[in-house]
């Protein structure tokens, strides 16, 4: 499991110091936090909605989604998807399912994507919202370590770095706060 040092800003804000990268551990999640000044139900509400996910995407893959936001475990909605936008393989525009794993009103979801690729692949993506006096420290997740044996011998993952989690929570931070 990859682990990373929190800021001195972030551990202030009530993040727990889950230590730093130990070079000599296979990598198999990345977690990056943000304080950002909203209240949690605002922040949810974009995390848990389609057209949220498409808003504060930083990959570029996200093109447009179909689909209600989500309230529960098992809910699913489509992503129309443009794998040109990372420049590493010619999957062109497609569409895939993203499968509620985890749902907790305000607190965390997180998601695997089902398409048509066999065996499905098994990597969730996540949001972990914990309240703070100066609004939410919020982190943003990707783990592979559960992946289908088939794709975890390709050495592909990750797909999404750490950089483009931390530019879409940036992303996030301005859609809740309006630009402030």
């Amino acid at each position: 499991m990859l682990h990373r040092c929190i800021d001195s800003d972030y551990r202030s804000a009530g993040a727990k110091d889950i230590g730093c990268k130990n070079p000599d551990m296979p990598t198999t999640r990345i977690e990056v936090s943000r304080l950002i000044r909203s209240q949690p139900a605002e922040i949810f509400a974009v995390v848990s909605d389609p057209a949220g996910h498409v808003a504060i995407d930083s990959s570029g893959m996200l093109m447009a989604a179909t689909g209600e936001p989500v309230h529960a475990v098992g809910d699913q909605f489509v992503v129309h998807m443009d794998r040109e936008a990372l420049g590493d393989y010619p999957l062109g525009i497609y569409d895939v399912t993203v499968d509620i794993t985890t749902y907790r009103q305000d607190e965390e979801i997180a998601w695997t994507i089902l398409g048509s690729l066999q065996p499905q692949i098994g990597h969730i993506y996540g949001y972990l919202l914990a309240p703070t006096d100066e609004g939410t420290l919020v982190t943003s997740y990707y783990d592979w370590s559960d992946i289908d044996p088939v794709w975890a011998e390709r050495d592909i993952f990750p797909i999404i770095s750490e950089h483009a989690l931390r530019a879409t929570l940036g992303i996030l931070a301005r859609q809740v706060q309006g630009g402030v």
